[in-house]
């Protein structure tokens, strides 16, 4: 597809880390898939939050942050010396309707390097208009990058699957939205950003022969376990096990209180990971219905929904993949699996959250009824469960270790009745270790809106001091840090006025 776009000439950049001989990952699967793309620059680039740990992680150059040619790489300002840039198309359901062609609107892909995590990919967001950019501008704000930088971040402390976040570049370049606002640019990484939405594209288009290459790109590169399987056992295979791992991530995001907002299929990862942090939310006063993005009118996407949303993308992707499988009845159990997978990953993380060991009968009906209770008063999803966890451990040296937790309940005889079941089902045998077990399962920080809100307006007054903090903090969002106890705390009124939409 030729360049629709006019823009100055980019510089490419040689690193090491880059080079390749050829194409890795994705961008070698050819012009089909991904469509060469060049970056737009922008000026005066400057960095305003860098990722540290994942830099080790990655085995990436110590002195990245320093060198003024990465900067400029990773803000789309220079290119890379081998293998162009692209953005990769795919198609999707977009609040259950179908959109149709979609695609990169406004990422752009730096190829894959090799890491000790293996091979993973980079990609800009924000970096300029690509062929699928659907008449928008193919940039990111400020504001919204640095949520996007923190959250995903944020999940991978939480130990929940997730694309990362190696850094965000910022730029005094105007980006129209609701307001004026500035430019950013997120560099993410993962082993794949392949989503449903890729396989959906082919199969609307009849292209049977790209969408078994694909099929067996996502098997090669990231399900090595399925290699051995030929034909459309492969197919079927391959949908058990993307199936498997949606409803891992399905019970990780509600054990957690976490809306994403925007749960359409292009949003939705084959390989399990939380994928495209735009209008989420990490629930501060309990509500099975809240729903956090401001542009869902009709809640589709609300906390409570989520699981069966799942499951009706994963039908949405085993419908792409029946041109390579052909028989109903296998696509069909695979996908039906989600429905047995989801409640058991689901009871086995309340388990956790409350301490039980083993699985009893009854212990459905202690989360229900303790979730009710939430609800019916508001009360805050994370400070509960970590106050929870305190009295636990605190219970076999005082009679008064549940005080603070009840105190967050207005309807105290709720609390005190379900109190009483729960104590009795978790015994009297090491609760200290039961507690420390708790304290290491709930979080003491979350990313919540108001703490992101706080950021941002810092960094746009161009103070970036929290955005790294609020990365320590969250990087071990199961630890103490004293420094920052006020994080922890329950949310301030305004911050429920905080309204978040798509528009990014």
């Amino acid at each position: 597809m030729p360049d629709m776009f006019h823009r100055p000439a980019v510089p490419t950049v040689d690193f090491a880390w880059l080079s390749a001989s050829s194409p890795l990952g994705f961008g070698a699967m050819g012009p089909a898939f991904a469509t060469p793309t060049t970056p737009t620059p922008l000026p005066a680039a400057h960095w305003v939050g860098c990722n540290e740990a994942l830099r080790v992680e990655l085995g990436l150059p110590s002195e990245i942050w320093q060198q003024q040619e990465v900067l400029e790489l990773l803000t789309g300002n220079r290119e890379p010396a081998h293998n162009p840039t692209y953005a990769s198309v795919y198609s999707g359901h977009q609040f259950g309707q179908w959109a149709g062609q979609l695609g990169d609107g406004r990422a752009l892909n730096l190829g894959a390097i090799q890491t000790p995590k293996g091979l993973q990919e980079l990609q800009l967001k924000g970096a300029g208009p690509t062929p699928y950019s659907r008449r928008g501008d193919g940039r990111a704000v400020l504001r919204s990058s640095i949520r996007e930088f923190l959250a995903s971040e944020t999940m991978h402390g939480l130990g929940i699957p997730t694309t990362r976040a190696l850094c965000v570049t910022g730029s005094p370049a105007h980006v129209r939205r609701e307001e004026v606002e500035t430019a950013a640019v997120v560099t993410r990484v993962a082993p794949s950003f392949v989503r449903f939405g890729h396989f959906e594209h082919f199969a609307a288009n009849g292209q049977i022969e790209e969408l078994r290459a694909l099929a067996d790109h996502v098997v090669d590169e990231h399900f090595p376990a399925l290699q051995v399987k030929q034909g459309a056992d492969r197919y079927v295979a391959l949908l058990h096990e993307v199936t498997q791992r949606t409803a891992a991530l399905m019970a990780h995001w509600q054990a957690v209180g976490f809306c994403h907002g925007v749960m359409n299929t292009d949003n939705m990862s084959v390989l399990g990971l939380t994928l495209d942090y735009g209008p989420f939310q990490f629930m501060d006063g309990f509500d099975a219905n809240h729903i956090c993005n401001h542009s869902d009118h009709q809640g589709r996407y609300a906390y409570a929904r989520q699981p069966q949303i799942a499951y009706w993308n994963l039908f949405c992707l085993g419908q792409a993949l029946m041109p390579l499988i052909d028989e109903q009845a296998p696509a069909l159990a695979a996908l039906e699996s989600y429905k047995q997978a989801f409640p058991e990953a689901m009871d086995q993380r309340m388990r956790d959250k409350l301490g039980l060991q083993g699985a009893h009968e009854g212990d459905r009906a202690l989360v229900e009824d303790l979730l009710q209770a939430l609800q019916q008063d508001r009360v805050d999803y994370t400070v509960f469960w970590r106050r929870l966890s305190i009295a636990v451990r605190e219970w076999a040296h005082s009679t008064h270790a549940f005080e603070p937790v009840r105190d967050l309940f207005l309807h105290r005889e709720v609390f005190d009745a379900w109190c009483s079941r729960y104590l009795d089902r978790l015994g009297s045998t090491h609760r200290q270790a039961t507690g420390d077990t708790m304290l290491r399962t709930n979080p003491k920080y979350i990313l919540r809106n108001h703490l992101g809100e706080l950021a941002i307006r810092q960094a746009k007054a161009g103070n970036f001091a929290m955005v790294q903090d609020l990365l320590q903090v969250l990087h071990a969002p199961f630890d103490e840090h004293p420094t920052y106890e006020a994080w922890a705390g329950l949310a301030p009124e305004w911050a429920s006025s905080i309204e978040i939409s798509c528009s990014s």
